[in-house]
């Protein structure tokens, strides 16, 4: 793999993350900022260094160190690490919506063959809708699978809740208050009328 093709076989690396991702970042370019770089041309590696910063339409990447490899059968594999005390940061929008997904976790893993992304020791994964925080789970370990649009969420001593357990606050969907189909609406309160008994009589 030449120089050239090392941004590119990054950018695959981040292209599939989480919750049906905007498709318009795939053609977006990728730039990354980083104190150093180390490239194994033999081992199909790339080492990004110190301060590292990715963006790509409106996928953002934040960590101390990015390491991308690639299989022989093309698939990318990128690993995300914060360094010591802190904790690496992805964020994208999600497709046709007025949505981004926001995660957290010492380690970011992408695995681009089964299409899945991990936040891993004190992970947090957020949605939110417009400026407003919608849903949010915490725990020690986030998977989610970018093809079934399902998330696991696992306890245990890395999260970073009391006593190792899993937290999530979900917010119900738009719509879920309407009334079924059907269904009657409550009959609104009487109205009160004043009565001349209450303030005194007119003298």
């Amino acid at each position: 793999m030449k120089p050239a093709f090392l941004l590119a076989a990054l950018a695959a690396a981040v292209l599939g993350f989480p919750a049906q991702a905007e498709r318009a970042d795939r053609n977006q370019p990728m730039n990354i900022e980083a104190d150093a770089l180390r490239y194994d041309d033999l081992r199909q590696t790339s080492v990004f260094t110190g301060r590292v910063v990715i963006t790509k339409g409106t996928i953002v990447i934040r960590g101390a160190r990015v390491d991308v490899r690639q299989d022989p059968e093309g698939f990318q594999y990128g690993v995300v690490t914060a360094e010591p005390g802190k904790r690496a940061f992805y964020r994208q929008k999600r497709e046709a919506l007025d949505e981004f997904i926001e995660g957290e976790g010492e380690v970011i893993e992408y695995d681009g063959k089964a299409d899945r992304v991990k936040f891993i020791r004190r992970a947090e994964m957020r949605r939110y809708r417009g400026a407003t925080i919608s849903d949010e789970m915490v725990g020690s370990l986030i998977t989610y699978d970018n093809v079934t649009e399902v998330f696991t969420v696992d306890g245990g001593p890395a999260s970073a809740t009391p006593g190792g357990r899993v937290r999530a606050v979900l917010s119900p969907r738009d719509g879920a208050s309407a009334p079924v189909a059907g269904q009657r609406p409550a009959t609104p309160p009487a109205q009160l009328r004043t009565s001349p008994a209450l303030g005194g009589e007119s003298k």
